[in-house]
Formats: C-alpha cells, sequence, structure tokens
C-alpha cells in the first residue's frame, strides 16, 4: 500500500503494481507543491519516492521500503579558481563560440581570467563544511583518527604527478615497437591534454572538482546553478520553489555556453531552494521548449502515475546528514569480487533497498569469504529493465532502493565489514531518453555527444560521448571522482571499454590477437586518452582505488601504468574465460578437450592483471544460461532435495559446477568474480518486470507483466540444509577461504604439469598448492602420481568429493602424502594420489602442524579443514 503525502510517497510493504502510461502529467494542480521530506528520527523509516521507469516505450513500477532516514552531505561550497572553457582546434578560435571545445591540438592554450569565464559569482567566499565523524584506521591507536572530511581535505590540492616518458611498454612488450609511431602519438595526446588542464584549469585535480562549480552550489549567501547548455537560447530555472514560473528566474549566459544565476539566501538565512524541492531547467532550443532534468543533479525521482523523474535539489541540514565512521580497508593483494545488484538481491519479488541490502546481504558476502563487493546499477537510470547500463542521471544514486544517505550507510557497513565496495560505472554512453538524460539535453544532438551516426550505438540503442570535448571531460571526470569522494567507493568497474576504444565499438569484429587490430585508424584515441586520464586522476588521488576495465579486445598494455605508457587499469576482466565455458558445456563429455580450457584461462598478457570469472550477471540474464542451467536444465526443478534420490544429471552437474569455478579461479588471473547467487547454482534466470515491446516493424517481444518473479536472488535456496545447493555454497565459501588462506591467485609460481587428454587430468601448481583435477566422466585413479616442485609432506585442504559439498566422500582428508625424488612431468619430485572421476582435490604443503581451521558452519554437522601451512 502506498500513501502520499504533499507529493512525496511513503511506501508501505514492498508490492508489486502497474501505473498506466499516462505520458506527460500536468503539473498545474500541484505547481506550488514542494516534495516533502517526512523528517523523523535517524532510527525510524523515511523515504521519498521512487516508481515506475520508462524508457524506450516500457515501463514498470515497483514500491520500495526504507528502514532509516540518512542523510547526505552536502557539496563542497568553497569557491576555487573558476573553471575556464577553452577552444583548442589547433589554432585558437574565436572565444564567442557556444558549442564547447574540441580537443585536438593542447599546446595552444590561451590565459583567461575567472571574471571572463563564469560570471554572477557568490560575493562571499563559502565555507567548507564541519568536519565528518572521525573515522579510526583498522589497526591503529585512537590518536591516528582521521575525520572523513580530513580526508577530503587531503586530497584537494594535491598534485598529480607529470606523465611518464610512456616508454616502458616497449621493455614489457618488444612487439609494440611495430607501433611505436601509433602509441608515442596516442600519449602525446594525453600528454599535450594533461598540459592543457594544468594551464587553463590549475590541474587535474582541480578539473575534477566540476560538481563544486555545475550544477547546485550552496554558499553562505545563496545558491549558485550553472549548467552547460552551449545551444540554448534562453534558459530559466524552475521547480517548486518558484511555482514553476517560467520568467521567475532567467538564466544568463557567457560566451562559452554556460548558463547561470544566483539565488540569495532568504531574510531568515534560508535557501532559497528548500531540501527535496523538484527542480528543471527550462530551455528554448532549436528543437523547442524543453524541461530537463540538471546535468549535474545529484538526486532525481519518479512520481508515482507520472512518466518523466523529476531532479531534485537534495540538501538536508546538517544534523540529518550521514557520517562515515569507518575508513576505506586496505586493499587487498587477491581481489575476490561479489558482482551484486541491489535492487533484486531479495528473495521475494521486490525492488529491494540500500538499508536492506546493507543489513542482510553484506554479512552474508563476508561471510562467503569475498573481500570486494561490486555493485551494479548505482548511476540512475529511468529504465529498470536497463540494469542500470542505460544512465540517465550520473551524479545521482538510483531512487529505487533509497535515498543517498542509505547508499552511504551501505557503504560504511561494507568498510566496516572490511569489504571494499566498487561500483559498476558507465561512461561508455549514455541513455537516449531525452524525458529524462542528456540525451538532446540543449536540443541539439552533439551537447555532450558525437552527432549523427557516430553518436549512435546501433546495438545498445543509447547515445556516444564525444571524449573530445572540454566539458565532456570535466563532467565524466568530476563524476568518477564525485563517487569516490563524497560516498567513499574504493574504485569501478567500467563498463563497455570495449566500445569506447574503437570507432567500430566491437561489433561485428573477432579479434584476433593481430596488433593491427588495435593500433590503427579504427582506434579511437580521443576514447582511449580519456581512459589514461581518468585513471591518472583516480591514482593520482586515490592511490588504494581499484579500477577493472571491461575489455573483450585483449588491447595490449590495457592495464600497464600510465606512467609507462599504459592505459593504466589494475585489472582487465577476462571476458573470453565465460565464454569459453558455454562453449564447452554445449559439448559431450568426451568431446571435452583439457589443452582448450588451459589455453582460455591462462592466455592473458604478461604483466597485466585480470579478474576471471565463470559466469557474471551476462550469463544469468533472461534469453542466456547459466553454468548451473547449462548442466542440470529442468532437473534442477525437482531433484536437488536431499530427501529425494539424485539423477546422473544432478550428479554431474553438482560435480562439473564446484570444479569448472574452482580451475577458473585456480588458474583465469590475479582475481576472481562471482555474479550473487551463482555461488549455488541458482535456478531462475533474471528478468527484470517488462512490457510488450512493439518494434518499427509491428512485431511485439511479449513482456512479463511487469513481474518480478525472476528479479530476485533466492539465497533462502543456498541457505536450505535439506537442499544440494547448499553444498554448492559451502564449496564456494571454501573456496574463498582457501585463497584467503593461501593467496594462490597472486602467486608468482604458477606451473602446469599435465592436460592429459586421455586420462582427463588437469594438474598444476600456484604457490605452494597442487591441484588435481579429474573431469573423466567415469574412470578413477588409483596411485596416480603427480608432479611437484617442493619436497616434503602434503595433505588435502580442499576436496569436491566431500560430502559437505554434496560428494561422495571418496578422498581420505586425513591421509597425508610424501614426495618422491625424480622427475616426472617436467616436475624435479612426485607424490600418488587418488583421484576419483568428476573431482578436484587441493593439496598443500605442510610446513607445521597447527590446529585445523573449520570451514563449515557452527550449526552444521559436517566439517571439512583447511589446515594452516
Amino acid at each position: 500500500m502506498v500513501y502520499t503525502l504533499s507529493g512525496a510517497r511513503l511506501p508501505g510493504v514492498p508490492s508489486a503494481y502497474n501505473l498506466g502510461s499516462n505520458g506527460w502529467n500536468s503539473r498545474a494542480a500541484d505547481r506550488t507543491a514542494r516534495v516533502s521530506l517526512i523528517v523523523k528520527n535517524k532510527s525510524n523509516s523515511r523515504k521519498i519516492f521512487a516508481g515506475k521507469s520508462y524508457e524506450s516505450g516500457s515501463q514498470s513500477s515497483m514500491a520500495t521500503t526504507s528502514e532509516k532516514v540518512l542523510i547526505p552531505g552536502t557539496e563542497n561550497d568553497d569557491h576555487l579558481s573558476p573553471t575556464e572553457e577553452l577552444e583548442i582546434l589547433g589554432d585558437i578560435e574565436s572565444s564567442e563560440t557556444k558549442h564547447g571545445l574540441k580537443v585536438d591540438d593542447q599546446e595552444n592554450i590561451i590565459e583567461l581570467n575567472s571574471s571572463e569565464v563564469i560570471t554572477g559569482e557568490d560575493p562571499v567566499s563559502a565555507q567548507l563544511p564541519d568536519a565528518d565523524v572521525e573515522a579510526k584506521a583498522e589497526g591503529t591507536s585512537d590518536s591516528t583518527y582521521e575525520t572523513t572530511s580530513n580526508a577530503s581535505m587531503r586530497i584537494r590540492g594535491k598534485i598529480i604527478p607529470p606523465p611518464g616518458s610512456g616508454q616502458r611498454i616497449y621493455e614489457i612488450d618488444p612487439m609494440l615497437s611495430n607501433h611505436r609511431q601509433h602509441l608515442d602519438y596516442r600519449y602525446d595526446q594525453y600528454r599535450k591534454l594533461r598540459a592543457a588542464i594544468d594551464k587553463s584549469e590549475g590541474g587535474l585535480e582541480v578539473f575534477s572538482r566540476g560538481y563544486e562549480k555545475f550544477g547546485f552550489v550552496r554558499s553562505e549567501t545563496g545558491i549558485t546553478y550553472r549548467e552547460w547548455a552551449p545551444g540554448a537560447k534562453s534558459a530559466a530555472l524552475i521547480g517548486d520553489f518558484n511555482n514553476w514560473n517560467p520568467i521567475a528566474d532567467v538564466m544568463a549566459c557567457n560566451e562559452f555556453g554556460v548558463w547561470e544565476i544566483f539565488l540569495p539566501s532568504n531574510a531568515d538565512g534560508s535557501p532559497a531552494i528548500p531540501h527535496g524541492s523538484r527542480v528543471k531547467i527550462r530551455m528554448d532550443t532549436p528543437s523547442g521548449m524543453k524541461d530537463s532534468i540538471p546535468a549535474w543533479i545529484k538526486f532525481s525521482v519518479q512520481a508515482p502515475g507520472e512518466i518523466p523523474f523529476n531532479g531534485i535539489y537534495y540538501d538536508p541540514p546538517e544534523e540529518e546528514k550521514h557520517v562515515f565512521e569507518h575508513p576505506r580497508p586496505i586493499k587487498p593483494k587477491s581481489l575476490r569480487i561479489y558482482e551484486s545488484h541491489v535492487g533484486m538481491s531479495s528473495k521475494d519479488p521486490v525492488i529491494n533497498t540500500y538499508v536492506n541490502f546493507r543489513d542482510e546481504v553484506l554479512p552474508r558476502i563476508k561471510k562467503l569469504g569475498y573481500n570486494a563487493v561490486q555493485i551494479m546499477a548505482i548511476q540512475e537510470h529511468s529504465y529498470y529493465a536497463s540494469f542500470g547500463y542505460h544512465v540517465t542521471n550520473f551524479f545521482a544514486p538510483s531512487s529505487r532502493f533509497g535515498t543517498p544517505d542509505e547508499l552511504k550507510s551501505l557503504i560504511d557497513r561494507a568498510h566496516e565489514l572490511g569489504l571494499l565496495v566498487l561500483m559498476d560505472i558507465v561512461h561508455s554512453h549514455a541513455s537516449n531518453n531525452t524525458l529524462d538524460g542528456l540525451n538532446m539535453f540543449d536540443g541539439t544532438d552533439t551537447c555532450y555527444f558525437h552527432s549523427g551516426s557516430r553518436g549512435y550505438h546501433w546495438v545498445w540503442d543509447s547515445r556516444l560521448f564525444n571524449y573530445g570535448q572540454w566539458e565532456v571531460l570535466r563532467f565524466l571526470l568530476s563524476n568518477a571522482r564525485w563517487w569516490l569522494d563524497e560516498y567513499k567507493f574504493d574504485g569501478f568497474r567500467f563498463d563497455g571499454v570495449t566500445s569506447m576504444m574503437y570507432t567500430h565499438h566491437g561489433l561485428e569484429v573477432a579479434f584476433t590477437g593481430n596488433y593491427n587490430e588495435y593500433f590503427g585508424f579504427a582506434t579511437d584515441v580521443d576514447a582511449v586518452v580519456y581512459l589514461m586520464l581518468v585513471n591518472d586522476m583516480i591514482h593520482g588521488l586515490f592511490p588504494e582505488a581499484l579500477t577493472i576495465g571491461e575489455d573483450v579486445s585483449g588491447m595490449p598494455a590495457f592495464c600497464i601504468p600510465l606512467e609507462d605508457g599504459g592505459i593504466g587499469f589494475d585489472y582487465r576482466l577476462h571476458m573470453a574465460i565465460a565464454d569459453k565455458w558455454i562453449e564447452t558445456l554445449k559439448k559431450r563429455d568426451e568431446d571435452w578437450k583439457m589443452g582448450d580450457i588451459i589455453h582460455t584461462l591462462t592466455n592473458r598478457r604478461w604483466k597485466e592483471k585480470c579478474v576471471s570469472y565463470a559466469e557474471s550477471h551476462d550469463q544469468a540474464l533472461v534469453g542466456d544460461k547459466t553454468i548451473a542451467f547449462w548442466l542440470m536444465d529442468k532437473d534442477m526443478y525437482d531433484f536437488m532435495a536431499l530427501d529425494r534420490p539424485s539423477t546422473p544429471v544432478i550428479d554431474r552437474g553438482i560435480a562439473l559446477h564446484k570444479m569448472i569455478r574452482l580451475i577458473t579461479m585456480g588458474l583465469g588471473g590475479e582475481g576472481y568474480l562471482n555474479f550473487m547467487g551463482n555461488e549455488f547454482g541458482h535456478p531462475e534466470w533474471i528478468d527484470f518486470p517488462r512490457a510488450d515491446q512493439h518494434l518499427p516493424d509491428g512485431k511485439v517481444i511479449p513482456g512479463n507483466g511487469f513481474s518480478y518473479d525472476k528479479c530476485r536472488r533466492r539465497f533462502d535456496l543456498g541457505d536450505a540444509d535439506y537442499l544440494r545447493y547448499r553444498g554448492l555454497q559451502e564449496f564456494d565459501r571454501a573456496m574463498q577461504h582457501l585463497e584467503e588462506r593461501y593467496g594462490f591467485m597472486t602467486s608468482e609460481h604458477q606451473y602446469i604439469s599435465k592436460k592429459d587428454e586421455g586420462d582427463r587430468i588437469i594438474v598444476f601448481e600456484r604457490g605452494d598448492l597442487v591441484f588435481v583435477f579429474n573431469f573423466h566422466w567415469s574412470s578413477s585413479y588409483s596411485d596416480y602420481r603427480v608432479g611437484c616442485l617442493k619436497p616434503g609432506k602434503y595433505k588435502v585442504v580442499l576436496d569436491s568429493d566431500h560430502s559437505l559439498f554434496g560428494g561422495f566422500n571418496r578422498i581420505s582428508n586425513n591421509a597425508e602424502y610424501f614426495t618422491f625424488e625424480g622427475w616426472h612431468d617436467d616436475r624435479p619430485r612426485s607424490f600418488l594420489v587418488y583421484a576419483p572421476s568428476r573431482t578436484a582435490v587441493v593439496y598443500a604443503l605442510v610446513t607445521d602442524e597447527p590446529e585445523p581451521v573449520d570451514v563449515a558452519d557452527a550449526d552444521f554437522d559436517a566439517e571439512i579443514s583447511i589446515v594452516e601451512v
């Protein structure tokens, strides 16, 4: 049931419901009403509103609940040197142009006085907010407490080191020397752009604080609102605060297309725009009159019964702001990522909230043994079924899941648990939604994006950024910094990087590894330089932050540091592995090739770290199939209960599901990722609530009646000790804790000693561990000799056949294995093992005899121990 009060939506118990498609609703009746925020004690419940999603003719709606009111911090109010607009085209063009900058030649720079760039500056310098609550660093004494505002202050004014020579890539990969002309040009463009930013903007650190100049900036004397809209003929700020009167607050424009207005505080000192007010900018554009949500808006919501979203001026009182209490965890050497989506993280068919995710899902992630949570769909997206990849409001956290401060509370709690929080950030494209997003923002298709076909992604049906525009660079760089500084995210997974780096966007292109595919006219140098800049900014200001790039092309030097000539990412997603598993699962067991599997898992660039995964959210979406479904299909519905006999299909599926995950983690890279629910073989795909889709050719793609039934995660299945899902989940937990204990993913020692196509055996060493996989469907091997490097005694530390993991207990976990001298499989020593069919067993060299460490639940009867060595 949903109640309304003064334009605010107060949700009750979450339930699915539908709202009619009524197009643009008249605001005549409520123009004097403001969105009221029902302020309560922090321990009570409060919500603004969340409602129907809309894009490309599809709608969905869902009520969502909130258990706690958490209020965001205000933007910094101090006035720095103003932002400056430059037109750099090889020769400086007229400064009167209103269509932004093309960054082609950053050597020719003009210096502008601040008053010549941004007018209407608040005459009184703004004050920085008071210090936030102290955050104590883990493992330090009370004397090392540091407030979060102090942490932000340390970053302000920080000098990012200048670019290096960019030549070391040729030592790392001599084959790159054949493309030196292209790579040196690319690096030179990056250095010139850095120099231009340093000279005209005061440096990358200042440039990346665009949110302190654009959008709404509050000071002691009032609120300044600025917007870059070079195509607009006139502009006015409208909203609840002025009864949506388009002539009440008319904005002025400078020669760079920046519109501005200053609203002085009321006589009593209260802000001219009350907290919670709906706001938009009305512009007379080449396409006609248009009301747009401010591009830099920090929060936006969808009112009940309305299709478009509204921007919200979000600036709560100081006493209601959430303050961070826990410092960021130390960056782990081995990265184990739990990929998640807040909205679909409930076991019930509802849109889940930041609060419930914080209280219910984060402890689960910690218990499983992951050390990082990657959250999708944070940036506001009007169409829920886009999975968060069609972003409309880049600086606003999704209102479906709660308020900005409930998100901050989630991140704070994750840090308390020692979990890194990574954001799935989308800078590769933007929603084509013209009502709520950046598309046609000022009535032209060139504002923020390339014009014409170059600015449109025909597969994603979205707009493509013009990374050569000065204001686009400011917008995106500031966006990345905003999430790191304001919300304390620990890094990003950059989506769709392959699409950014090539003008063909990787579409209908099969990358073969030929270097000519990476360095030529198909490379979008502007986009690559932007990626270099954003990595430069992130690592320069937040040294502990992580960046992961989703690149399927295998671009060389992608994960090489900037100073060495690389693009600067910390990790690349090893996307080929998931595709290889799907390809393999379509074959009979007899047709699996051990060498093929090993080649795909280990085929990565030297000195470039990878995050491997057997399956991510892509494989869990409707239209695809998860590994569990490929293996067990419909049998999962009838034979996963322990009180009834299993089937050969279920036995095979459970065994191979464990083996696939472990060998992917063991050989695939320096990091590992799992999408939530896949750790126990979630039995359903993901299908977001959606309506029928009517295509231009008259065809209709059936929807699902806005159902949320398959837009959730049934964690209760993995927890149920009477279901076989529990064994799969416990195995995943044991995998994570094994890696935590031994750090095998980042061990420098890796050697594959056997890949026997006849026996279907794979043996490899990583660190002091020896992994033995028997993929044979029926053959088990006694006294099977496996090679090893180090002499001594080995013990079983992980056994996929243990009953705790749904196996048959064919391995003795108390047995000791002693090495023999003499070469075997190119190893100086060996030992004999029993290798049952469809099992994976990990052996560790024992260097002492400590007490075993139980990795099973305390309330679970069966136990398996990991020997600490």
